[in-house]
Protein backbone atom coordinates (compact mmCIF):
# COMPACT_ATOMS: atom_id res chain seq x y z
CA UNK A 1 0.00 0.00 0.00
CA UNK A 2 1.39 3.37 -1.00
CA UNK A 3 1.76 5.94 1.78
CA UNK A 4 -0.15 9.15 1.03
CA UNK A 5 1.99 12.19 0.37
CA UNK A 6 2.51 14.66 3.19
CA UNK A 7 0.71 17.94 2.55
CA UNK A 8 1.70 20.97 4.61
CA UNK A 9 -0.65 23.93 4.08
CA UNK A 10 0.85 27.18 2.89
CA UNK A 11 -2.00 29.21 4.36
CA UNK A 12 -4.07 28.91 7.53
CA UNK A 13 -7.43 30.66 7.78
CA UNK A 14 -7.84 31.31 11.49
CA UNK A 15 -11.20 32.76 12.56
CA UNK A 16 -11.16 36.43 13.49
CA UNK A 17 -12.49 37.37 16.92
CA UNK A 18 -15.57 39.60 17.01
CA UNK A 19 -14.78 42.71 19.07
CA UNK A 20 -17.23 44.47 21.35
CA UNK A 21 -16.11 47.72 22.99
CA UNK A 22 -18.06 48.24 26.21
CA UNK A 23 -19.09 51.44 27.96
CA UNK A 24 -16.30 51.25 30.55
CA UNK A 25 -13.60 50.83 27.91
CA UNK A 26 -13.29 47.04 28.25
CA UNK A 27 -12.70 45.15 25.00
CA UNK A 28 -14.60 41.87 24.70
CA UNK A 29 -13.60 39.45 21.95
CA UNK A 30 -15.83 36.52 20.99
CA UNK A 31 -14.92 33.34 19.09
CA UNK A 32 -18.23 31.47 18.81
CA UNK A 33 -18.18 27.75 18.01
CA UNK A 34 -21.80 26.66 18.58
CA UNK A 35 -21.02 23.04 17.74
CA UNK A 36 -19.23 22.75 21.09
CA UNK A 37 -21.18 22.47 24.35
CA UNK A 38 -18.37 23.94 26.42
CA UNK A 39 -17.45 27.53 26.99
CA UNK A 40 -14.38 29.36 28.24
CA UNK A 41 -13.97 33.00 29.16
CA UNK A 42 -10.73 34.70 30.19
CA UNK A 43 -10.14 38.08 31.78
CA UNK A 44 -6.67 39.45 31.10
CA UNK A 45 -5.38 42.24 33.31
CA UNK A 46 -2.11 44.13 32.91
CA UNK A 47 -1.17 43.21 36.45
CA UNK A 48 1.95 41.08 36.13
CA UNK A 49 4.96 40.97 38.40
CA UNK A 50 6.89 43.65 36.49
CA UNK A 51 4.29 46.18 37.65
CA UNK A 52 4.49 45.48 41.37
CA UNK A 53 6.22 47.81 43.82
CA UNK A 54 5.88 45.35 46.70
CA UNK A 55 7.70 42.00 46.28
CA UNK A 56 5.41 39.04 45.43
CA UNK A 57 2.35 41.31 45.46
CA UNK A 58 1.22 40.57 41.90
CA UNK A 59 1.15 36.78 42.23
CA UNK A 60 -0.35 36.94 45.72
CA UNK A 61 -3.18 39.19 44.56
CA UNK A 62 -3.99 36.92 41.62
CA UNK A 63 -3.80 33.68 43.60
CA UNK A 64 -5.96 34.98 46.45
CA UNK A 65 -8.80 36.35 44.31
CA UNK A 66 -10.85 33.22 44.98
CA UNK A 67 -9.90 32.79 48.64
CA UNK A 68 -12.84 34.75 49.98
CA UNK A 69 -15.21 37.35 48.55
CA UNK A 70 -17.99 39.61 49.79
CA UNK A 71 -20.53 36.79 49.79
CA UNK A 72 -18.53 33.53 49.66
CA UNK A 73 -15.75 31.84 51.54
CA UNK A 74 -12.97 30.07 49.66
CA UNK A 75 -14.59 26.73 50.45
CA UNK A 76 -17.97 27.85 49.15
CA UNK A 77 -16.42 29.07 45.89
CA UNK A 78 -14.61 25.76 45.37
CA UNK A 79 -17.75 23.77 46.20
CA UNK A 80 -19.94 25.80 43.86
CA UNK A 81 -17.56 25.43 40.90
CA UNK A 82 -17.09 21.73 41.59
CA UNK A 83 -20.85 21.12 41.75
CA UNK A 84 -21.29 22.39 38.19
CA UNK A 85 -18.13 20.74 36.88
CA UNK A 86 -16.59 24.14 36.17
CA UNK A 87 -12.90 24.94 36.36
CA UNK A 88 -11.16 28.13 37.44
CA UNK A 89 -7.49 28.95 37.07
CA UNK A 90 -5.18 31.93 37.39
CA UNK A 91 -1.87 32.40 35.60
CA UNK A 92 0.60 35.20 36.24
CA UNK A 93 3.54 36.26 34.11
CA UNK A 94 5.79 39.30 34.01
CA UNK A 95 3.20 41.46 32.25
CA UNK A 96 -0.28 40.07 32.78
CA UNK A 97 -2.69 38.07 34.92
CA UNK A 98 -5.03 35.61 33.18
CA UNK A 99 -8.20 34.66 35.05
CA UNK A 100 -9.95 31.82 33.21
CA UNK A 101 -13.22 29.95 33.72
CA UNK A 102 -14.17 26.75 31.87
CA UNK A 103 -17.69 25.34 32.03
CA UNK A 104 -20.40 23.44 30.22
CA UNK A 105 -22.52 25.85 28.22
CA UNK A 106 -25.64 24.84 30.16
CA UNK A 107 -24.00 25.91 33.43
CA UNK A 108 -22.64 29.20 32.14
CA UNK A 109 -24.86 31.45 34.25
CA UNK A 110 -24.01 29.61 37.46
CA UNK A 111 -20.31 29.78 36.66
CA UNK A 112 -20.57 33.46 35.74
CA UNK A 113 -22.16 34.20 39.11
CA UNK A 114 -19.06 32.79 40.84
CA UNK A 115 -16.82 34.66 38.42
CA UNK A 116 -18.55 37.91 39.35
CA UNK A 117 -17.71 37.35 43.02
CA UNK A 118 -14.08 36.49 42.28
CA UNK A 119 -13.47 39.36 39.87
CA UNK A 120 -15.45 42.15 41.53
CA UNK A 121 -15.59 41.43 45.25
CA UNK A 122 -12.43 39.71 46.55
CA UNK A 123 -11.77 40.53 50.19
CA UNK A 124 -8.34 38.97 50.70
CA UNK A 125 -9.15 37.66 54.19
CA UNK A 126 -6.30 38.18 56.65
CA UNK A 127 -6.25 34.51 57.63
CA UNK A 128 -5.96 33.39 54.00
CA UNK A 129 -3.21 35.93 53.33
CA UNK A 130 -1.27 34.67 56.34
CA UNK A 131 -1.56 31.02 55.29
CA UNK A 132 -0.61 31.85 51.70
CA UNK A 133 2.38 33.89 52.83
CA UNK A 134 3.83 31.08 54.93
CA UNK A 135 3.18 28.38 52.34
CA UNK A 136 4.72 30.35 49.51
CA UNK A 137 7.73 31.34 51.58
CA UNK A 138 8.41 27.70 52.46
CA UNK A 139 7.81 26.38 48.93
CA UNK A 140 10.05 29.04 47.39
CA UNK A 141 12.85 28.14 49.80
CA UNK A 142 12.53 24.49 48.75
CA UNK A 143 12.30 25.38 45.07
CA UNK A 144 15.47 27.44 45.26
CA UNK A 145 17.46 24.42 46.42
CA UNK A 146 17.09 23.05 42.89
CA UNK A 147 19.81 23.93 40.42
CA UNK A 148 17.16 24.47 37.74
CA UNK A 149 15.53 27.28 39.72
CA UNK A 150 18.90 28.80 40.65
CA UNK A 151 19.98 28.87 36.99
CA UNK A 152 16.68 30.29 35.79
CA UNK A 153 16.75 33.16 38.28
CA UNK A 154 20.43 33.82 37.64
CA UNK A 155 19.82 33.89 33.89
CA UNK A 156 17.09 36.52 34.32
CA UNK A 157 19.40 38.72 36.38
CA UNK A 158 22.25 38.33 33.89
CA UNK A 159 20.00 38.95 30.90
CA UNK A 160 18.16 42.04 32.12
CA UNK A 161 20.02 43.25 35.21
CA UNK A 162 19.30 42.56 38.85
CA UNK A 163 17.04 45.60 39.34
CA UNK A 164 15.18 45.39 36.02
CA UNK A 165 11.47 44.44 36.37
CA UNK A 166 12.05 41.38 34.18
CA UNK A 167 15.21 40.29 35.98
CA UNK A 168 14.71 41.13 39.63
CA UNK A 169 14.37 38.39 42.26
CA UNK A 170 13.50 38.73 45.93
CA UNK A 171 14.50 36.78 49.03
CA UNK A 172 11.90 34.48 50.58
CA UNK A 173 11.91 36.76 53.65
CA UNK A 174 10.15 39.44 51.57
CA UNK A 175 6.95 37.44 52.07
CA UNK A 176 7.07 38.45 55.75
CA UNK A 177 6.35 42.05 54.80
CA UNK A 178 3.48 41.31 52.41
CA UNK A 179 0.15 42.56 53.85
CA UNK A 180 -3.51 42.36 53.02
CA UNK A 181 -3.46 46.11 52.36
CA UNK A 182 -0.77 45.59 49.73
CA UNK A 183 -3.00 43.13 47.89
CA UNK A 184 -6.08 45.34 48.15
CA UNK A 185 -4.14 48.31 46.80
CA UNK A 186 -2.68 46.31 43.91
CA UNK A 187 -6.14 44.97 43.04
CA UNK A 188 -7.60 48.47 43.13
CA UNK A 189 -4.85 49.90 40.91
CA UNK A 190 -4.57 47.20 38.25
CA UNK A 191 -7.77 45.13 38.04
CA UNK A 192 -9.75 47.37 35.73
CA UNK A 193 -10.60 47.52 32.02
CA UNK A 194 -9.68 43.95 31.25
CA UNK A 195 -9.20 42.30 27.92
CA UNK A 196 -11.95 39.63 27.80
CA UNK A 197 -11.93 36.67 25.43
CA UNK A 198 -14.74 34.12 25.19
CA UNK A 199 -14.74 30.99 23.04
CA UNK A 200 -16.91 27.92 22.59
CA UNK A 201 -20.67 27.55 22.68
CA UNK A 202 -21.60 31.16 23.38
CA UNK A 203 -25.00 32.45 22.30
CA UNK A 204 -26.72 35.82 22.54
CA UNK A 205 -27.84 35.31 26.15
CA UNK A 206 -24.38 34.30 27.30
CA UNK A 207 -22.85 37.23 25.46
CA UNK A 208 -25.19 39.72 27.14
CA UNK A 209 -24.44 38.28 30.58
CA UNK A 210 -20.70 38.40 29.98
CA UNK A 211 -20.92 41.97 28.71
CA UNK A 212 -22.79 42.95 31.85
CA UNK A 213 -20.09 41.49 34.08
CA UNK A 214 -17.31 43.11 32.05
CA UNK A 215 -19.08 46.46 32.30
CA UNK A 216 -19.06 46.16 36.09
CA UNK A 217 -15.26 46.26 36.16
CA UNK A 218 -13.94 49.60 37.43
CA UNK A 219 -13.77 52.21 34.69
CA UNK A 220 -10.93 54.12 36.30
CA UNK A 221 -8.63 53.24 33.44
CA UNK A 222 -5.56 51.12 33.53
CA UNK A 223 -2.53 52.87 35.03
CA UNK A 224 -0.01 53.75 32.39
CA UNK A 225 3.11 51.82 33.28
CA UNK A 226 6.36 53.43 32.28
CA UNK A 227 8.55 51.43 29.96
CA UNK A 228 11.23 49.61 31.96
CA UNK A 229 14.78 50.95 31.90
CA UNK A 230 17.19 49.52 29.32
CA UNK A 231 18.37 46.03 30.13
CA UNK A 232 22.03 45.58 31.06
CA UNK A 233 23.23 42.08 30.23
CA UNK A 234 26.20 40.36 31.85
CA UNK A 235 27.97 37.62 29.91
CA UNK A 236 28.45 34.90 32.53
CA UNK A 237 27.36 33.92 36.02
CA UNK A 238 27.72 30.87 38.27
CA UNK A 239 25.69 29.84 41.32
CA UNK A 240 27.45 27.37 43.60
CA UNK A 241 25.58 24.26 44.76
CA UNK A 242 28.30 22.13 46.43
CA UNK A 243 26.18 18.99 46.76
CA UNK A 244 24.75 19.09 43.23
CA UNK A 245 25.22 16.07 40.97
CA UNK A 246 23.91 17.99 37.97
CA UNK A 247 24.49 21.45 36.57
CA UNK A 248 21.63 23.50 35.16
CA UNK A 249 22.64 25.57 32.14
CA UNK A 250 21.00 28.57 30.52
CA UNK A 251 22.42 30.21 27.40
CA UNK A 252 20.82 32.97 25.33
CA UNK A 253 20.66 36.63 24.59
CA UNK A 254 18.28 39.59 24.44
CA UNK A 255 16.65 40.03 21.04
CA UNK A 256 13.22 41.50 20.24
CA UNK A 257 9.48 41.04 20.63
CA UNK A 258 7.05 39.19 18.34
CA UNK A 259 6.33 42.31 16.28
CA UNK A 260 9.92 42.45 14.98
CA UNK A 261 10.24 41.27 11.35
CA UNK A 262 12.98 38.81 12.30
CA UNK A 263 11.05 37.16 15.15
CA UNK A 264 9.45 34.37 13.09
CA UNK A 265 12.61 33.55 11.09
CA UNK A 266 14.49 33.44 14.40
CA UNK A 267 11.86 30.98 15.64
CA UNK A 268 12.75 28.77 12.68
CA UNK A 269 16.45 29.02 13.56
CA UNK A 270 15.72 28.32 17.22
CA UNK A 271 13.58 25.28 16.40
CA UNK A 272 16.38 23.84 14.28
CA UNK A 273 18.84 24.50 17.09
CA UNK A 274 16.84 23.04 19.97
CA UNK A 275 13.09 23.23 19.45
CA UNK A 276 12.17 19.62 18.65
CA UNK A 277 13.32 16.11 19.53
CA UNK A 278 15.60 15.75 16.53
CA UNK A 279 17.15 19.21 16.85
CA UNK A 280 20.87 19.81 16.57
CA UNK A 281 21.38 20.25 20.31
CA UNK A 282 19.39 17.09 21.07
CA UNK A 283 21.40 15.12 18.54
CA UNK A 284 24.66 16.40 20.01
CA UNK A 285 24.08 16.47 23.77
CA UNK A 286 21.66 13.54 24.14
CA UNK A 287 22.04 11.16 21.23
CA UNK A 288 25.76 11.48 20.56
CA UNK A 289 27.17 12.19 24.03
CA UNK A 290 24.49 11.11 26.51
CA UNK A 291 24.98 14.26 28.58
CA UNK A 292 21.30 15.01 29.14
CA UNK A 293 17.75 13.71 28.88
CA UNK A 294 16.71 16.84 27.07
CA UNK A 295 17.71 20.30 25.90
CA UNK A 296 15.35 22.97 24.67
CA UNK A 297 15.69 26.28 22.84
CA UNK A 298 12.91 28.81 22.35
CA UNK A 299 12.13 32.43 21.60
CA UNK A 300 10.50 34.13 24.61
CA UNK A 301 8.25 37.17 24.24
CA UNK A 302 7.44 39.79 26.91
CA UNK A 303 5.58 43.04 26.37
CA UNK A 304 8.75 45.15 26.33
CA UNK A 305 11.46 42.61 25.48
CA UNK A 306 12.18 39.26 23.89
CA UNK A 307 15.03 36.81 24.07
CA UNK A 308 16.44 33.51 22.89
CA UNK A 309 16.87 30.94 25.65
CA UNK A 310 18.52 27.51 25.71
CA UNK A 311 18.05 25.29 28.79
CA UNK A 312 19.41 21.91 29.84
CA UNK A 313 20.74 19.93 32.80
CA UNK A 314 23.88 17.78 32.61
CA UNK A 315 26.18 15.94 35.00
CA UNK A 316 28.53 18.30 36.82
CA UNK A 317 31.55 16.46 35.40
CA UNK A 318 30.56 17.30 31.81
CA UNK A 319 29.34 20.86 32.37
CA UNK A 320 32.24 22.55 30.59
CA UNK A 321 32.09 20.29 27.56
CA UNK A 322 28.29 20.62 27.35
CA UNK A 323 28.69 24.40 27.24
CA UNK A 324 31.36 24.07 24.57
CA UNK A 325 29.05 21.86 22.49
CA UNK A 326 26.21 24.40 22.78
CA UNK A 327 28.54 27.17 21.62
CA UNK A 328 29.82 24.92 18.82
CA UNK A 329 26.32 24.21 17.51
CA UNK A 330 25.53 27.92 17.52
CA UNK A 331 28.78 28.66 15.69
CA UNK A 332 27.99 25.93 13.15
CA UNK A 333 24.78 27.79 12.28
CA UNK A 334 26.91 30.86 11.66
CA UNK A 335 29.58 29.18 9.57
CA UNK A 336 27.70 26.47 7.61
CA UNK A 337 24.67 26.74 5.37
CA UNK A 338 21.84 24.56 6.66
CA UNK A 339 20.88 21.71 4.32
CA UNK A 340 17.57 22.23 2.52
CA UNK A 341 16.27 18.85 3.72
CA UNK A 342 16.84 19.70 7.38
CA UNK A 343 15.25 23.12 7.06
CA UNK A 344 12.24 21.66 5.24
CA UNK A 345 11.70 19.21 8.12
CA UNK A 346 11.92 22.01 10.68
CA UNK A 347 9.42 24.16 8.81
CA UNK A 348 6.97 21.27 8.45
CA UNK A 349 7.22 20.56 12.17
CA UNK A 350 6.54 24.19 13.00
CA UNK A 351 3.50 24.45 10.74
CA UNK A 352 2.21 21.17 12.13
CA UNK A 353 2.56 22.54 15.65
CA UNK A 354 0.51 25.59 14.67
CA UNK A 355 -2.23 23.30 13.35
CA UNK A 356 -2.12 21.24 16.54
CA UNK A 357 -2.51 24.31 18.75
CA UNK A 358 -5.45 25.58 16.68
CA UNK A 359 -7.32 22.27 16.89
CA UNK A 360 -10.23 23.40 19.06
CA UNK A 361 -11.84 26.61 20.33
CA UNK A 362 -9.68 26.92 23.44
CA UNK A 363 -6.41 26.71 21.52
CA UNK A 364 -7.71 29.34 19.12
CA UNK A 365 -8.58 31.52 22.12
CA UNK A 366 -5.07 31.16 23.54
CA UNK A 367 -3.50 32.27 20.27
CA UNK A 368 -6.00 35.12 19.99
CA UNK A 369 -5.00 36.39 23.43
CA UNK A 370 -1.32 36.26 22.53
CA UNK A 371 -1.96 38.13 19.29
CA UNK A 372 -4.10 40.82 20.92
CA UNK A 373 -1.55 41.49 23.64
CA UNK A 374 1.04 42.10 20.90
CA UNK A 375 -1.26 44.49 19.06
CA UNK A 376 -1.97 41.95 16.31
CA UNK A 377 -5.08 40.24 14.97
CA UNK A 378 -5.52 36.62 13.96
CA UNK A 379 -4.41 37.24 10.40
CA UNK A 380 -0.91 37.21 11.89
CA UNK A 381 -1.12 33.42 12.13
CA UNK A 382 -1.32 33.01 8.36
CA UNK A 383 1.39 35.63 7.85
CA UNK A 384 3.67 33.83 10.29
CA UNK A 385 3.11 30.52 8.47
CA UNK A 386 4.06 32.23 5.22
CA UNK A 387 7.20 33.62 6.86
CA UNK A 388 8.10 30.15 8.13
CA UNK A 389 7.72 28.64 4.69
CA UNK A 390 9.66 31.49 3.04
CA UNK A 391 12.69 31.16 5.33
CA UNK A 392 15.74 29.91 3.40
CA UNK A 393 19.07 28.38 4.44
CA UNK A 394 20.73 31.69 3.57
CA UNK A 395 18.28 33.48 5.89
CA UNK A 396 19.20 31.11 8.73
CA UNK A 397 22.92 31.66 8.29
CA UNK A 398 22.49 35.42 8.01
CA UNK A 399 20.39 35.56 11.18
CA UNK A 400 22.91 33.45 13.07
CA UNK A 401 25.75 35.67 11.94
CA UNK A 402 23.82 38.80 12.88
CA UNK A 403 22.37 37.79 16.23
CA UNK A 404 24.36 34.87 17.63
CA UNK A 405 27.90 36.11 18.01
CA UNK A 406 29.66 34.38 20.88
CA UNK A 407 30.43 37.68 22.62
CA UNK A 408 26.72 38.55 22.73
CA UNK A 409 25.64 35.35 24.49
CA UNK A 410 24.66 35.24 28.16
CA UNK A 411 25.47 32.07 30.13
CA UNK A 412 24.14 31.08 33.53
CA UNK A 413 25.22 27.90 35.34
CA UNK A 414 24.12 26.52 38.69
CA UNK A 415 25.88 23.46 40.11
CA UNK A 416 29.05 22.23 41.77
CA UNK A 417 32.61 23.09 40.78
CA UNK A 418 34.60 20.07 39.58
Amino acid sequence: MKQPSLVIPSHIDMPMAHRHTLTNGTSLYVLPTPEFEVLRFTFVFHAGSSLQSVPFCASATANLLSEGTRNFTAEQIATELDFYGSHFEVNVDRDCVYVTFNCLSKFFEQTLAVAREILLYPTFPEEEVSVYREKRKASLAIERRKVETAARELFGRLLFGGTHPYGVTYPESAYDDLTRDDLSAFYRDFYSNALVICSGGIGDNELRSLQQLACELPATGMPVAAAPPPAKSTGYGFTERPDAVQSSIRVGRLLFTRTHPDFVPMQVLTTALGGYFGSRLMQNLREKRGYTYGVHASMINFQHAGYLGIATQVGTEVTDDALNQIYAEIERLRMERMPEEELSLVKNIMVGEVLRILDGPFGIADVTIENLLCGLDNSYVSRSVEMIRDTTPDDIQHLAQQYLRREDLVTAVAGAHI
